[in-house]
């Protein structure tokens, strides 16, 4: 199976106190990232370790380049370095921690060692990552993302230096199609976590829904409903970022079919991502599906319910 070496930005223009507890895990419980596994943090590795809060080192590395800024300036680019998840199995922590420090060393070649001051690696989730801040201050003290990211363009030549930089210590990585060629918007990975854990709470009211019968239907009544309550405000928040990819999914919708057979053909093109995506897509049909089936179900339910509990008290007459 392809190996990819994968990095993305991410502009930050502000308040940068949710991606700091994050990034340093400074919080006992991410409510919003269930596969942070709490007990494997303190294996987590600073390769750059922050000394101020992240508002505070971007704001010194700016008053000090003497750059001028606006309202709306990018104060500092998160950077996420990973590869795909089997690239990084029955690899040691040391490693690990290698593969990361020669990313490190490609970025502090790139953008200024003085300007990054945060790297960490994150061990603490199902596939090992690097999240990298820095502030984005060309060599002639400017405050300006556009100058050090550039354009879609220059985002294609980053990437390629970059893969050229990771394969010469790392050979299996491959160099994934350019965005910029395919056209592809990337999906977040929260919206792929949130989808499974919608799934698995649809599963489960089904599971409850399944078990009600004449003698229960009273308690499992009120389960359903609790779980009910708990399942559609987070559907609902779900269904709108979905909204946000709509001509991303119509796209893979036509191309599927043709993608399944490059797989299995064997084809070495970045096509495993799009085809996860395709996936999610397909998740939240389902769940759309159960959704509108649901209320039609639950009154189903009750009118049985309702049919049952009148004939017991039809026998209950009867035998007075």
């Amino acid at each position: 199976m392809a190996q990819y070496a994968i990095m993305r930005f991410a502009k930050q223009k502000g308040g940068a106190g949710a991606l700091e507890a994050h990034h340093e895990r400074t919080k006992d419980k991410y409510a919003s990232n269930p596969d942070i596994d709490t007990a494997r943090s303190k294996d987590n590795i600073h390769i750059i370790a922050p000394t101020k809060s992240y508002k505070q080192e971007a704001d010194s590395r700016i008053q000090t380049a003497g750059c001028k800024t606006r309202k709306d300036s990018v104060q500092f680019i998160d950077t996420l370095i990973t590869a795909s998840p089997t690239f990084f199995k029955g690899k040691k922590p040391k490693d690990i921690e290698d593969f990361f420090k020669t990313a490190v060393e490609f970025l502090a070649r790139k953008i200024g060692k003085d300007n990054i001051f945060s790297a960490v690696v994150h061990v603490d989730e199902k596939t090992p990552h690097l999240h990298l801040c820095f502030t984005p201050i060309t060599q002639d003290g400017r405050l300006s993302a556009k100058d050090i990211i550039g354009n879609r363009t220059q985002l294609t030549k980053w990437q390629d230096d970059f893969y050229s930089h990771i394969v010469k210590n790392y050979p299996d990585l491959e160099r994934g199609e350019s965005a910029s060629f395919t056209g592809r918007r990337h999906i977040p990975t929260r919206i792929f976590k949130q989808a499974v854990r919608l799934t698995k709470q649809a599963e489960k009211i089904q599971s409850t829904l399944d078990s009600i019968n004449p003698f229960n239907a009273g308690k499992k009544r009120d389960e359903v409903v609790e779980q009910i309550r708990n399942f559609f405000p987070k559907m609902e928040r779900f269904e709108t970022q979905m909204k946000k990819y709509k001509r991303e999914f119509e796209r893979m919708e036509q191309e599927r079919a043709e993608l399944e057979k490059r797989a299995e053909a064997g084809e070495k093109v970045s096509i495993a991502k799009r085809l996860e995506d395709s996936k999610l897509q397909a998740d939240y049909q389902n769940l759309r599906r159960f959704v509108d089936s649901l209320l039609d179900e639950i009154k189903e339910q009750m009118r049985l319910h309702q049919r049952s509990h009148n004939h017991f008290r039809q026998e209950e007459q009867s035998i007075e």
